[in-house]
């Protein structure tokens, strides 16, 4: 594969996902279900209100009797009905989300009203329409009605509304398990002790933490040793994952064993190099055995590659087994807040800070800056061969947030 050109990045992205399907259904609490996925669609199983109800505090009475007084013969209060009927000169004393007496068509709003011990006469405007402060059942929706599609993401609105329907639990998809695996020798587990010929080992954090912006069940191993035999033992360790990430050794270095160590554990590869900047040498293989495709995705060593391929590949991947309906991540289009280079010959992401009007890039875009990257709340999309940016003009951004997404 070394003499493929780089894929661009939607097909590697198209490609990926194809090899993913959500993981197996099951149901959980409502609350559990918060930041997951619907599995299949939610029906209502009740229909919302499920009678007329006053959407003002007031006096309900009979549609053909508008004019008054009229007399004060019971209450209806939220949770507890007038039991009987109005009539003609009658009114109901009535409260926000109580039941619409049977005989009444009109509620009229208490400051429109004097009242004199058991007698109401009108001070200011019927309402116009008569029904104007009614709720009538079914206005948010009847049972029967697909009110969430499968794929949509549950969050306190979508829990709200599954209660409201009629449902204590969600239907949604089996936590994805993730293994993150940390490879090289220059890496060093702690940062107090780092040696001037050793980096902190801070890529395992960042990818396990950007995982856990997910539902998901994630855990870490290494750093590895740069020996085949190590990664192997690591990828052994690592059976049931349904999807592991490794961080280094993704290139054609010397000493970049990931590919060779996965075609020694059974793995194919299926593609390998995406036309992007930073995080080219990007590599995704799989395996496959009884319980479903295991994927394996190769990220580069380079923080800031490693975090951008993650942001682009890794996600989208944990959102499809867990059922999203959209898996990529969205971008928006901002305006340029200072001048931007022109580009080269590959798609880059240029770390930047967006402020709700416009952006701006950081003077810093070494793939080993992690200063720049963690005071970046957006990626700025930049094609290949784009000419150089003049504040103002249009800029898509991806929006990224404390190592996940925004």
């Amino acid at each position: 594969m070394a003499n493929v050109p780089p894929m661009p990045l939607e097909e590697a992205q198209e490609r990926l996902l194809a090899l993913v399907e959500p993981l197996p259904m099951q149901h959980v609490d409502i609350e559990g279900s918060i930041g997951r996925y619907l599995a299949e669609g939610l029906v209502a199983r009740r229909t919302q209100p499920a009678a007329d109800l006053s959407a003002m505090d007031g006096y309900a009475v009979t549609g053909d009797d508008m004019a008054g007084p009229w007399s004060v013969v019971g209450e209806s209060a939220a949770g507890h009905p007038y039991p009987g009927e109005v009539a003609s000169g009658q009114a109901i004393r009535i409260s926000t989300g109580a039941v619409l007496p049977v005989g009444a068509e009109a509620v009229i709003l208490q400051e429109d009203l004097a009242r004199d011990d058991g007698r109401i006469t009108l001070t200011g405007e019927p309402p116009e329409p008569k029904h104007k402060h009614i709720r009538r059942s079914g206005l948010d929706f009847v049972a029967g009605r697909e009110l969430l599609a499968a794929g949509t993401l549950i969050g306190p609105a979508q829990a709200a509304l599954a209660l409201a329907a009629g449902h204590k639990h969600m239907p949604v998809c089996r936590k994805p398990r993730i293994t993150v695996i940390d490879s090289g020798d220059e890496l060093a587990t702690d940062p107090e002790t780092c040696e001037p010929h050793q980096i902190p080992a801070s890529n395992g954090t960042m990818l396990l933490s950007m995982a856990r912006t997910l539902p998901v069940t994630a855990e870490r191993s290494g750093p590895i040793p740069d020996t085949l035999d190590a990664l192997i033992s690591a990828f052994d360790a690592a059976h049931r994952a349904d999807v592991i990430v490794t961080s280094g050794g993704a290139s054609v270095g010397e000493h970049d064993l990931v590919r060779p160590a996965l075609e020694a554990w059974g793995a194919t590869l299926d593609f390998w190099r995406v036309a992007i900047k930073p995080g080219k040498p990007i590599l995704v293989a799989r395996r496959e055995r009884p319980e479903g495709t295991q994927i394996v995705i190769g990220l580069p060593g380079n923080p800031v590659s490693s975090f951008v391929t993650a942001y682009h590949f890794l996600l989208p991947v944990l959102r499809r087994l867990l059922g999203a309906r959209h898996a990529l991540p969205m971008s928006i289009v901002t305006r340029l807040g200072a001048p931007m280079r022109a580009n080269g010959g590959r798609r880059e992401f240029v770390r930047g800070s967006w402020d709700g009007q416009c952006v701006v890039p950081h003077s810093i875009q070494d793939s080993g800056a992690l200063s720049a990257l963690a005071a970046s709340n957006v990626l700025i999309d930049r094609q290949a061969h784009a000419p150089q940016g003049e504040p103002g003009e249009e800029a898509r951004v991806f929006l990224i947030e404390n190592g996940g997404i925004a």
